[in-house]
């Protein structure tokens, strides 16, 4: 018994304590992650909205486009919605923000 104890406490005397990188450990590990989290998904989110909000700013009287999964030809523009025809004779009015595609 008296040997089994001597023999744990060599093995805990013997073994290396992990590094303990206390607070700026803790910063680097922090901006790191933040660092990946931007470059894989805020930064390619941003260009994406970017393109978006190009498509739906270059929305003219004539084109054919898909809003709430209704299919019409834009009809008039307005500051945050648009008229869609989409059938002849039947005009509706849809939030721009509906406008999932332009052809």
């Amino acid at each position: 018994m008296e040997q089994t104890a001597q023999v744990v406490d060599t093995v805990v005397q013997t073994t290396p304590m992990p590094a303990q990188n206390g607070f700026w450990g803790m910063v680097l590990y922090c901006v790191i992650a933040f660092g990946i989290i931007y470059f894989f998904m805020v930064r390619p989110n941003k260009k994406r909205m970017a393109e978006y909000q190009k498509m739906l700013d270059s929305l003219q009287v004539g084109n054919r486009v898909m809003a709430a999964g209704i299919y019409g030809v834009v009809k008039k523009v307005n500051e945050k919605t648009i008229d869609l025809e989409v059938a002849k004779g039947v005009v509706i009015e849809v939030n721009k923000n509906a406008v999932a595609l332009v052809e």
